[in-house]
């Protein structure tokens, strides 16, 4: 699942954001939430499959906590977009900022 598909989803960025705080157990994931616990597995896996988290076993118990190689590739996707639309919105306030040979000549 793409990144920013599986953030579009309120519950899983409300996860991503109690993970940014500190790593949790899959069942205080579950206890934070008003979901059921196999709803909030399918909003893990999903964050996971878009490698946004991360999880490890510590005997019986699932740690998630957040993947910042998933976010480094969002950032840098970020990054290149604004960079983009940056150096194109500059460029189009020069040209408007710039007096049309036409108008002036029409007034």
């Amino acid at each position: 699942m793409d990144s920013f598909a599986a953030l579009s989803d309120p519950t899983r960025r409300a996860i991503l954001e109690r993970l940014a705080q500190s790593e949790m157990a899959a069942g205080d994931i579950v206890a934070a939430f008003s979901l059921s616990a196999p709803a909030i597995s399918q909003h893990l896996k999903a964050l996971r499959q878009a490698g946004l988290v991360r999880v490890r076993s510590e005997g019986q118990r699932r740690i998630y906590r957040l993947d910042p190689e998933g976010l480094d590739g969002m950032e840098a996707w970020i990054d290149r977009t604004r960079r983009f639309w940056s150096a194109r919105l500059d460029a189009l306030a020069a040209a408007l900022e710039t007096p049309d040979d036409d108008t002036e000549t029409n007034r």
